[in-house]
């Protein structure tokens, strides 16, 4: 750790604190708070303090425009945001930030903190920054070089404002999204909705500059919250993201000086959905999930099949905030239990995909998926596609197109039941580990994932997956469609075994009337 004591005597310092943001905000926070930094040590990873610094300096630098960190609640990420800016503005001074947050009050805390900062001794002996002594507010202050830090909550009005600097390569500030929506609120689709409308109408106009970037810093509180849209694109920009879980996949507990694995694993089994959302960043519906992660087996090796088959959901649009097109390819087999065949038939989960296109490029990427298909040792027999406008016209073109598959429609009708029911009826097969996966396929945590969003009150948010998932379990384990490619490879085996025991048994007969002549 830095000495402190020897911020104003020592010159290399400065240039230490410039070009290492992490240095700056450990030595800093010591100064404004007279309590030490401590830096996490979670085992197998960096220190969390450390991603997030390498991320923000990521934006400062321009390799990234759009950041996203998702981060448990108190894990000081609103400090490390705050020391950002005064960190920014000690570069340059003519940088213009927005800070927002779910209340205004909330947001002129943090900037207050920003401002305590660059008014330390230390801080105004190293830099050449200095707060304007006409602007006094915590909530709106300038610099002398023309440098703006301005607070915001979200769904207020930013008449005149805005984050960067025009005409500039290098960075000139940005808008910091900081907790966007109370946790305590998240499960309003009012709050949701109109946190989602504000800032495509009124915030994502606040660039001075094309480069101006964004950075949204935060838990995550709902499936449908402004983080889960923006990651899926749906102000047209491209965002990067850095998730911070709790606790990792390996069972690690990220920050062990805030929480132990013990007491994170405490939570998820006393608060499961609060520990999903802000802990994990990994929201779970409400209303109970119908299906576990213990309902699907990984198997180490992709068992030999009976029959394969493909089940396809197609969606209207590319806009990836809404409904996706959905190819999944499927096998049958037969159960091995303790190193013995059975005769009960299970569903191997071969492969999936999750794409958001346009209607005109539906063809060629149902086509491409095939063509992977075929290149299995038992090749699919039939597409199975849901009967709506975009699956018809497939269809359509797909069975003038295609010999050797039976191209099949699933309809959809209101006498067939709801998508809940539809989604109840093949929870038993799934509970009865029925349905498999192999090891380290590339699909897997994303089907998983998503089946155990699934509710049975479709407090969900998307469900094509799934939607591939029900159709497969009708037709190959309950309703029993799917013709067993083997079955025919048997009876042509049988056959040619005839065949051959009728030759052998003709030359038999020969042998003993001629005799065996040898030439």
């Amino acid at each position: 750790m830095i000495d402190t004591l020897e911020l104003t005597r020592d010159d290399k310092l400065r240039v230490e604190l410039l070009s290492d943001f992490y240095t700056f905000v450990r030595v800093f926070y010591k100064l404004r708070t007279n309590k030490d930094w401590e830096t996490s040590a979670p085992i197998g990873r960096e220190s969390h303090y450390v991603s997030i610094s390498n991320a923000l300096t990521d934006v400062f630098y321009h390799r990234v425009t759009n950041l996203q960190i998702w981060c448990p609640p108190r894990y000081a990420k609103s400090e490390m945001c705050t020391n950002f800016i005064a960190w920014a503005l000690a570069r340059y001074p003519d940088c213009s930030f927005l800070y927002t947050s779910y209340s205004h009050d909330l947001a002129a805390y943090h900037t207050n903190n920003v401002r305590k900062i660059m008014l330390l001794p230390e801080y105004q002996e190293l830099f050449n920054a200095r707060i304007s002594s006409a602007t006094k507010a915590k909530d709106n202050f300038e610099t002398v070089q023309g440098g703006i830090v301005l607070a915001a909550g979200v769904g207020g009005s930013i008449v005149g404002k805005g984050a960067g600097i025009k005409g500039v390569d290098r960075f000139g500030g940005c808008v910091i999204i900081d907790d966007s929506i109370k946790p305590t609120e998240a499960a309003s689709d009012t709050v949701r909705a109109s946190t989602n409308e504000w800032y495509l109408s009124t915030l994502q106009s606040r660039r001075n500059s094309p480069n101006t970037p964004f950075i949204f810093i935060g838990q995550r509180v709902h499936e449908d919250d402004l983080a889960a849209n923006l990651a899926l694109g749906f102000d047209s920009n491209k965002w990067e993201t850095l998730d911070l879980p709790a606790l990792d996949k390996v069972g690690n507990a990220l920050n062990p000086k805030m929480h132990t694995k013990e007491k994170l694993l405490e939570m998820q089994k006393t608060m499961p959905y609060i520990f999903a959302a802000q802990m994990q960043q990994d929201p779970m519906p409400a209303g109970g999930a119908l299906f576990k992660r213990e309902y699907f087996p990984i198997l180490d090796e992709e068992p030999e099949m009976l029959s394969t088959f493909i089940t396809a959901d197609t969606a209207e649009t590319e806009k990836t905030y809404n409904d996706a097109t959905v190819f999944s390819f499927w096998g049958l087999y037969y159960i091995n239990n303790m190193g013995m065949e059975t005769k009960q038939i299970g569903l191997h989960w071969i492969d999936c995909i999750e794409v958001r296109i346009e209607p005109k490029d539906l063809e060629n990427e149902f086509l491409s998926f095939y063509l992977c298909c075929m290149r299995h040792p038992v090749p699919p027999t039939i597409a199975a596609i849901e009967k709506k406008s975009t699956g018809v016209t497939l269809v359509s073109v797909l069975q003038d197109k295609i010999r050797g598959i039976q191209i099949r429609e699933i309809e959809r009708s209101a006498s067939a039941g709801s998508k809940a029911d539809r989604f109840i009826a093949v929870q038993a097969p799934a509970a009865e580990k029925l349905i498999s996966f192999t090891k380290d396929a590339k699909h897997v945590e994303m089907c998983i994932k998503h089946m155990m969003k699934i509710t049975a009150n479709n407090s969900h948010r998307f469900d094509d997956i799934c939607d591939t998932f029900c159709d497969a379990v009708n037709l190959g384990l309950i309703n029993k469609t799917i013709r067993f490619a083997s079955k025919a490879r048997d009876s042509q085996n049988k056959v040619l075994e005839q065949l051959a025991a009728n030759y052998k048994q003709d030359l038999t007969a020969r042998v003993n009337l001629y005799g065996n002549f040898k030439q």
